[in-house]
């Protein structure tokens, strides 16, 4: 008769799974359960405080314009639109207009964008303003597809878009927002120019 897959060589000995659980639930002989909540909350706090400092470090429009040398010409570019600095002192950041704000999303949206852009600057995809001239349109259709999928919520995140605000327009401007509120347009179908040169 085959034996036991929980159980080892030896007859009555626990398996290497049984083991490792009754392991894991068992209170360590050499800690106390308090050590060992302490160590685990001690742990969980670094990696938030971490993650944070991290988060900000890492979304201020001075990282993005100098951290990768080819993200210098969009950082020069975004400086001089109306989104870089407006006649009020105003302006929206990178992070503002290409990162989501909300967590988790945030973190996994930088992890990914992140890794793309280490891999792009190691390939040196746009690594001369004539590479990146010439990868322009294809990285802007990127972000236009993505404003689209998710109703350019960057946009909305700044700026109020309702039929209140739509009254306070001029009269001109109504019937090309109305499209907008009815859900069969979104602001990047017209909106493309706002802090970087359309291709």
């Amino acid at each position: 008769m085959p034996g036991n897959p929980q159980t080892s060589g030896k007859r009555g000995q626990p398996g290497l799974l049984r083991r490792a659980w009754r392991r894991l639930r068992s209170p360590s002989p050499r800690w106390s359960v308090f050590a060992l909540v302490a160590v685990g909350l001690v742990i969980g706090a670094l990696g938030i405080i971490g993650t944070q400092v991290m988060v900000h470090v890492t979304g201020t429009d001075k990282f993005c314009g100098t951290a990768c040398h080819s993200m210098q010409w969009v950082a020069t570019e975004h400086k001089q639109s109306i989104h870089g600095a407006t006649r009020t002192g105003m302006g929206a950041t990178c992070h503002d207009c290409h990162i989501p704000r909300d967590y988790p999303e945030l973190l996994w949206y930088k992890a990914a964008a992140g890794t793309k852009d280490v891999i792009g600057e190691i390939r040196g995809i746009i690594s001369t303003e004539e590479k990146f001239e010439q990868q322009r349109r294809r990285m802007a259709q990127e972000v236009w597809t993505e404003y689209r999928a998710n109703d350019s919520r960057a946009c909305r995140g700044c700026h109020q878009f309702t039929a209140d605000v739509l009254a306070k327009q001029r009269e001109m401007v109504r019937p090309i927002h109305t499209p907008v509120l009815d859900g069969r347009a979104t602001c990047i179908d017209c909106h493309k120019g706002v802090a970087h040169a359309t291709p």
